[in-house]
């Protein structure tokens, strides 16, 4: 693993940035590779930074399918959060401040300084909770940089928060992306889940097909943790980094 420390984006706090490099990495210096970025990313690899005492084990689960030949060996790239979490990871101007930062300083630095396959096909963002709902607005903001996004456990619409009629009143084109949306069914995610169930709702009417563009997985027995995130975060790892769908491109 690799560090950043104290990275810096305009209008933003800084921020530690914690990059896991796959096994063929240090080996092969010709290879290129797909990158995984995701939010709070000190919960992702990492007990001992984890806000929460519990990381997702993304590190282990990744390195795991690449070690069996189920997926491609990818970069994961973990951006950090501040105490503006909330205001980042939301529809307001914080939350696009931060995803210029990741568009215009982040993934360029990270395509300089490792060797990725840099188009939107090998890009994939990931997140949690309002993390989800971010990670959501960039892929649908920028899919010329991000085709493919993982949300957990998302706050679509909510309290205040309601991103599904942005998609909803939406009347460009269908987008190139991938989405995998799953949810929860205890606590937090049962009061998440109307909201889930809307967004696809709103996806299926702007064309987008269950199965082939989005994976909508529910585990009724699921709260809202790291823990149960861990458990279901080869999912999207298959669905957009599977060694089988690449053999056919």
């Amino acid at each position: 693993m690799k560090y950043h420390l104290q990275f810096e984006g305009e209008g933003l706090k800084p921020r530690d940035i914690v990059v896991w490099l796959p096994p063929s990495y240090l080996q092969n210096d010709n290879k290129k590779y797909p990158v995984l970025y995701m939010h709070d990313g000190q919960n992702i690899i990492d007990p001992a930074t984890s806000s929460f005492g519990y990381d997702w084990r993304i590190d282990e689960v990744a390195d795991s399918l690449i070690k069996i030949g189920l997926i491609e060996e990818i970069i994961i790239v973990g951006i950090y959060n501040t105490s503006d979490r909330t205001d980042e990871y939301t529809h307001n101007a914080l939350g696009y401040t931060y995803m210029n930062f990741i568009v215009n300083k982040l993934k360029p630095f990270i395509d300089s300084e490792y060797r990725t396959l840099p188009n939107p096909e090998n890009t994939a963002v990931c997140g949690s909770s309002a993390g989800g709902l971010i990670t959501l607005m960039m892929i649908w903001n920028h899919p010329n940089i991000f085709s493919n996004g993982a949300c957990f456990s998302s706050a679509f619409k909510i309290r205040g928060l309601n991103y599904v009629d942005t998609i909803l009143n939406y009347s460009g084109k269908k987008k190139n992306i991938k989405l995998y949306i799953d949810n929860g069914g205890i606590g937090i995610d049962a009061d998440l889940l109307p909201g889930n169930d809307e967004l696809i709702a709103a996806l299926k009417n702007k064309g987008y097909e269950l199965g082939k563009d989005i994976i909508y997985y529910i585990d009724k027995d699921a709260a809202h943790s790291e823990i149960a995130w861990a458990s279901r975060i080869w999912r999207p790892l298959l669905f957009f980094f599977s060694k089988e769908k690449n053999s056919h491109n």
